[in-house]
């Protein structure tokens, strides 16, 4: 299932979620550069500088060491794949959710999900050698954002390509959709389907998007009530 776009129109516009949108996409186009002409040295050196010193090791954060990079690994991705399928995620889904919070408050929302995504990924590790294995990408904190959407809108639709035998495009409400993609996140952490990718940060993102959702909401109809202008009787 490819999610194409959501029918819930956001009634603001959603800078933050450009802004993360471009923050993303252009921290991607050294690699990008790199795999496209992989003999040129200069692009080589600098993004060999640029992931050695921003992917996070679990190994380091656990000796208290290279702590920036809990939140600079949520901004850097491994190939075009990964970053299409997370800013995918984040173009349909964020604009709601910051439109709920608001600007400022959906940054903070967004960076503290990545940051229990991150901490959900470390203590996951049993084996010594996991963790010296660097993490990247955005998809924690997305998770959370995600966590949010289908508490807040369970029943806005969906428009997805279903790609079984032949293609076609349907609508399916939020909770089936979200709902789906954890219990898809839950079974492959269950079977221990690995394959590269930090399944326990896409949960603890998504969990910590569920929780968190309830104080950032209450927040902000708090902030409303408080600058509303008075109404004459």
């Amino acid at each position: 299932m490819i999610p194409i776009r959501d029918e819930n129109r956001s009634q603001t516009t959603p800078h933050v979620t450009r802004i993360l949108l471009i923050i993303n996409l252009a921290l991607f186009i050294p690699l990008l550069s790199y795999l496209l002409w992989p003999r040129n040295l200069t692009v080589f050196q600098f993004v060999e500088s640029l992931y050695s010193n921003f992917m996070m090791v679990p190994a380091d954060i656990l000796e208290g060491r290279n702590l920036h990079t809990l939140f600079t690994s949520m901004f850097l991705h491994a190939d075009i794949f990964h970053v299409g399928g997370n800013m995918l995620f984040l173009y349909i889904f964020g604009d709601n959710v910051e439109d709920a919070f608001g600007h400022y408050r959906f940054l903070l929302f967004y960076l503290t999900c990545g940051l229990v995504a991150d901490f959900a990924h470390i203590f996951s590790l049993t084996a010594p050698n996991e963790l010296i294995i660097p993490t990247l990408g955005a998809s924690g904190a997305i998770s959370g954002v995600m966590g949010a959407y289908i508490v807040m809108y369970p029943r806005a639709k969906i428009l997805t390509l279903m790609l079984f035998r032949i293609a076609y495009i349907v609508a399916i409400p939020a909770a089936i959709f979200l709902g789906f993609w954890f219990l898809l996140q839950v079974l492959y952490t269950s079977l221990g389907i690995g394959g590269g990718v930090a399944y326990w940060a896409h949960i603890g993102g998504f969990v910590s998007g569920v929780i968190f959702v309830f104080a950032f909401r209450k927040a902000r109809a708090m902030k409303r009530v408080k600058f509303a202008k008075p109404r004459a009787s």
